[in-house]
C-alpha cells in the first residue's frame, strides 16, 4: 500500500526557514520522481519543485522550481530514508499555503501518481 506523509509545516515568521518533509512507503523513492505542490485559499494548486528520475517524461532528470521560489527553496531526496525534503528559506506571507508531495512511480508496465494528504505552512508575523 502507497502512502505519501508530510510533515514539517508550521507558523513561521517572514524571512524565516522551515524543511517539510514527505515520507514514502510502499514504493522505492529512486523509482519515483517526486514533486512539491502547493495550494494556497482561494487558488490553484500549484507546482513548487520537482526531483525528476529519468524517464520517458524526463530523460535528463533533475530538478525544477517554479519562479517564485527559485533560489529560496531546495529539494531534496533522500534514498536510504524514502524521504523527500523541501527546504525554504526567506519565506514570504505569500509562500502560505498547505503544501502537498506528489509521487510519479515507475512500475513495469506504467506509471501510477500519488497524493500526499498536505502540510499547512504559514508565513506570518
Amino acid at each position: 500500500q502507497v502512502q505519501l506523509v508530510e510533515s514539517g509545516g508550521g507558523l513561521v515568521q517572514p524571512g524565516g526557514s522551515l524543511r517539510v518533509a514527505c515520507a514514502a512507503s510502499g514504493f522505492t523513492l529512486s523509482d519515483a520522481s517526486m514533486s512539491w505542490y502547493r495550494q494556497a485559499p482561494g487558488k490553484e494548486r500549484e507546482l513548487v519543485a520537482d526531483s525528476l528520475i529519468a524517464d520517458r517524461f524526463s530523460p535528463a532528470g533533475g530538478t525544477n522550481y517554479a519562479l517564485s521560489v527559485e533560489g529560496r527553496f531546495t529539494i531534496s531526496r533522500d534514498n536510504a530514508k524514502n524521504t523527500v525534503y523541501l527546504q525554504m528559506n526567506s519565506l514570504k506571507p505569500e509562500d502560505t499555503a498547505v503544501y502537498y508531495c506528489k509521487a510519479r512511480v515507475k512500475g513495469p508496465h506504467f506509471y501510477t501518481t500519488y497524493w500526499g494528504q498536505g502540510t499547512q505552512v504559514t508565513v506570518s508575523s
